[in-house]
């Protein structure tokens, strides 16, 4: 296959604009919608607009129309906690042989639609503000194609299921289709009141208003798989669900601050963290984003749990479990399993089913094992859950056993990955784009490649879980492994790094030679802890240049490198995980005041995008003075470790730490950034006890004041 075959295995393609830059986005466990701001599914674009189940589109259509015209829009949100979407609507002028009859905004349609186990509930009010009665004709157009996200997302099939025939009573329609997999899929309609008009293509009503008068029309749409579910009333879905979600979020540590942008960002940021874990069958696991990959990543959760551990580890204790659960335990190269390895990627579609594309069940990357093992023990850390790892260790074994043997195939001590699958990932890194390694000349880089942040991934998850081993009484078991991460480190310095560059490699080719290409991948050796300092200086330098910092953040790869391109999806964009992570490691090394210019940046990002939201991506280019960033096209927004992104910036300013076993919160030099005058924070929890603090920033220090502790718990300032 040719460089530009090769390059499109798996691309999201982009045939026309999206039909919507300002989406809408409901989600709840394996059930997401994507509507435009007028609260319908428009079947143009790309395409991406539609109400989803288990990698399914369940309705790809759904246009309101009063008196056959689209309405006025008014105004269109998310409410902050991410429930409840809100569109406000109105009528156009309603003419009558070329005499307005009806004047526009007469009549108020407010829509509210929220979603919840496995339907979407939505409340059409309709009021009439003028003087005389009216009769709205009320037309919803509607369709359900059954798509699979892999061709939403552009990939072409040979041939499909078999559409069913489609089944219409008085309240409900019913949309069928079998698909290959041998499941049935089918989308449930029930309106309430009954409509006048049902059929396989619209609802409508005709509805007759006096003045001030209002009506209230009720849908819920059901999204079943080889089941039948019974419709249940908007109010008491919203009064369940709302419940619901208000249980989830009542424990979670609040953090406010006197900068008011900043404390918008932060309250989204936790709601979207929220979204993508609430009603998962895998309890505590956050799914990785919406639309394109709404289901469960290793190396995406692990990092969402990361960014999220010093305020909630359950996030972190549900991830572990679940990976543990579906750790590989056999060779299986078509899913690139291998003992120990961690999962990838899980898919419940229809062409997941089928084999089409590989994703049921899917190993292929390099990094979630080593991380996997990186979050058992910073998991220890923050919770001093001994049992818990205890349990968990037969999997830490087994995945530092798949690091030495299958991830280390050549014994040079490096951990290398190559393709082993006819339809897998080309590249097995967090930059899994496939023109995304490459050398100085823009040469793709041959495989076994190995990365320089999963060299740094596999030494930290030695070097921590060395003293678990002690702990749990194998003073050998122990001794090899930090041998083994010291050994790492020498080999890393001199394989690695690159002193015309001023940082490390981005990695090294199947023939060992160096890909000398200024990547943000360093930044991730900084957090680790394998780059030395002296080195550390210069990758901070480097990373913080004209070259690699647009204003906006840290571009994954710098500018003038043959293969750079701000538009791209891995090179030259900017990821804010990746900025969280190299801000962490920016600050493990001591340059806070580095650390807090990329959480600036990302303020300044969360105040010109809708609803404060971080995207999963936006384009690399310089910032213009006026301008807000240049949005990518296709980034999933909600994604799970761009909303954490947030609190891993800010705990690597904080310099803060929580070492559960000794009862201690430790704030190491903490800074606040200019900005940020005042912060609140809490209740943090350690075991039984909580603390609430209060920061201020002074004009060299940051003070820290104790607002409530319950129970003993130490603050300690360094």
């Amino acid at each position: 296959m040719d460089e530009i075959g090769v390059s499109q295995q798996y691309y999201i393609a982009t045939r026309s604009s999206p039909a919507d830059d300002r989406t809408r986005v409901l989600k709840y466990g394996s059930l997401f919608a994507v509507f435009d701001r007028y609260g319908d599914i428009e079947p143009l674009g790309m395409g991406e607009q539609g109400i989803f189940a288990h990698g399914t589109r369940f309705l790809s259509e759904m246009v309101l129309y009063l008196w056959n015209s689209r309405p006025l829009l008014l105004s269109s949100t998310i409410k902050d906690d991410n429930f409840l979407l809100t569109v406000d609507l109105a009528n156009v002028d309603v003419y009558y042989e070329d005499e307005v009859v009806i004047p526009r905004d007469t009549l108020h349609l407010m829509r509210s639609k929220f979603l919840w186990q496995n339907a979407c509930f939505e409340e059409f009010k309709l009021v009439n503000y003028g003087l005389s009665p009216m009769v709205i004709p009320f037309r919803l157009a509607i369709g359900a194609d059954f798509a699979d996200i892999f061709e939403v997302r552009g990939t072409r099939r040979e041939r499909r299921g078999r559409r069913m025939d489609d089944e219409a009573t008085g309240e409900q329609i019913t949309f069928a289709y079998e698909g290959l997999d041998g499941s049935l899929r089918q989308t449930r309609l029930h309106c309430d009141p009954p409509p006048q008009l049902i059929s396989p293509s619209e609802l409508g009503y005709n509805v007759s208003l006096r003045p001030k008068e209002e009506v209230r029309l009720h849908l819920a749409i059901s999204c079943d798989v080889d089941a039948e579910t019974r419709a249940m009333s908007f109010g008491d879905a919203r009064t369940r669900a709302l419940s619901e979600f208000r249980k989830t979020s009542a424990s979670r540590a609040r953090i406010r601050s006197t900068n008011d942008r900043f404390s918008r960002w932060i309250k989204r940021s936790a709601a979207d963290v929220e979204m993508m874990i609430v009603g998962n069958a895998e309890v505590g696991y956050p799914y990785a984003g919406v639309p394109w990959f709404s289901t469960v990543f290793g190396r995406d959760g692990i990092i969402t749990a990361l960014e999220m551990l010093w305020l909630d580890p359950s996030i972190a204790r549900g991830v572990l479990e679940f990976l543990a659960a579906t750790q590989a335990t056999e060779v299986n190269a078509e899913i690139e399993a291998q003992p120990g390895k961690i999962l990838h990627e899980m898919r419940h579609g229809e062409m997941a089913a089928t084999g089409e594309v590989p994703f049921g069940r899917y190993y292929g990357s390099v990094d979630a094992t080593p991380l996997f093992i990186m979050l058992a023990a910073a998991y220890y850390q923050r919770t001093a859950d001994l049992e818990f790892i205890r349990g968990l260790w037969p999997h830490i074994q087994l995945g530092l056993e798949w690091i030495d043997t299958y991830g280390d195939v050549d014994g040079d001590g490096f951990v290398e990955y190559a393709k082993h699958s006819r339809k897998g990932l080309v590249q097995q890194g967090w930059k899994d784009s496939n023109d995304s390694i490459f050398h100085s000349d823009g040469t793709l880089a041959d495989a076994p490649i190995a990365l320089c942040e999963v060299q740094g991934y596999v030494y930290a998850a030695k070097l921590a879980i060395a003293e678990i081993a002690r702990l749990l009484g194998d003073e050998q078991y122990a001794a090899k492994l930090a041998s083994q991460a010291n050994s790492l480190r020498s080999q890393f310095e001199e394989a690695f790094w690159c002193s015309e560059l001023e940082t490390y490699a981005i990695a090294l080719d199947g023939r060992k030679r160096a890909c000398q290409v200024r990547a943000s991948n360093a930044g991730h050796c900084l957090y680790t802890g394998i780059a030395s300092y002296d080195k550390a200086q210069y990758v901070a330098k480097t990373l913080l240049s004209s070259a690699f910092f647009t204003g906006w953040g840290v571009r994954t790869v710098a500018a003038g490198e043959a293969r750079y391109n701000p538009l791209s999806y891995h090179n030259g964009s900017v990821w804010p995980h990746d900025n969280a992570i190299i801000a962490a490691g920016l600050a493990r090394y001591g340059f806070k005041d580095l650390a807090g210019q990329i959480l600036l940046s990302h303020l300044d990002v969360s105040s010109v995008v809708e609803l404060h939201r971080l995207p999963e991506l936006f384009c690399g280019l310089d910032r213009r003075q006026g301008e807000g960033p240049t949005l990518y096209p296709v980034a999933c927004s909600p994604q799970a470790w761009a909303a954490g992104a947030a609190f891993m910036m800010l705990q690597a300013c904080l310099g803060l730490s929580i070492d559960c076993l000794r009862r201690r919160i430790v704030l190491d030099r903490p800074y606040l950034p200019q900005g940020i005058p005042q912060l609140r924070v809490g209740p943090l929890s350690i075991g039984d006890g909580s603390v609430k603090l209060h920061m201020e920033r002074g004009a060299y220090t940051v003070q820290v004041h104790l607002v409530d502790k319950q129970g003993e718990v130490e603050v300690v300032l360094k």
